[in-house]
């Protein structure tokens, strides 16, 4: 079944989740055949954007890789799951560029998730320069590493997100996604239960054509899941 998870990034306050969660369980009713739709809200927004009738999941956009502390502003794997979170993002390219984050600390936060029982969805992607470089592949295999000690047999998603298209309204092409793909599959070959979406200026539009070449399992959206039209629309195109 393909994924489709919105990522709203810091937008909407519990009031706006509200609303976008009547708007969607109207625009959805029973479900979509064939696609699961998480959201991924600010952690303020998690009650308020959770699904009383289990048609979507929630994400969490972040975790700290502590269990817990004193680590002001920080929030543990065990807050997510108990505020009803089964996902979490980890790795997405504005946590690495913006706030620094790396490998060993990457790595510690896909622990922490697992011991809480949440499935990581673990972003990677090269930049624009690197694209230019030839270096895509040796990026997402560097960037893989941070995966090595987490168990093989532990449900998995991975999002390729090239940074170059992250809300640039520039989309990798059908075969480049399919690419990157199928280098990600590659690279991970034990991995049993993983599933590979696709991020970077997705829209209705493009959605099905960039899931028919094969091995991209659904979305990471950002921009565009903040409508619950659009983000629905995403989801029934790309739904199989």
């Amino acid at each position: 079944m393909n994924l489709f998870v919105a990522n709203w990034k810091m937008h909407m306050t519990r009031e706006q989740a509200r609303a976008y969660a009547e708007a969607l369980g109207e625009l959805i009713d029973d479900g979509i055949p064939g696609a699961e739709l998480v959201l991924a809200p600010p952690f303020t927004a998690l009650e308020a954007a959770r699904d009383r009738e289990g048609r979507w999941s929630l994400a969490a956009q972040n975790l700290s890789e502590h269990a817990s502390g004193a680590f002001t502003g920080e929030v543990s794997a065990e807050m997510l799951a108990d505020s009803g979170c089964r996902y979490v993002i980890v790795g997405h390219s504005e946590r690495r560029t913006l706030f620094g984050e790396d490998g060993p600390r990457l790595a510690g936060k896909v622990a922490r998730a697992r011991d809480f029982g949440l499935v990581p969805i673990y972003c990677v992607g090269e930049t624009g320069a690197e694209r230019l470089a030839g270096e895509t592949a040796a990026t997402l295999a560097r960037q893989l590493e941070t995966l090595r000690d987490d168990p093989a047999m532990e449900p998995l998603v991975i999002a390729y997100e090239p940074v170059w298209a992250i809300g640039s309204g520039l989309a990798a092409t059908p075969v480049d996604s399919a690419a990157a793909a199928k280098r990600i599959a590659e690279l991970l070959p034990t991995r049993g239960d993983l599933r590979i979406l696709y991020g970077g200026s997705v829209t209705a539009g493009n959605a099905a054509e960039l899931l028919g070449r094969g091995r991209v399992n659904g979305f990471l959206v950002g921009g565009a899941s903040l409508d619950a039209g659009a983000f629905a629309a995403i989801a029934r195109s790309g739904a199989a």
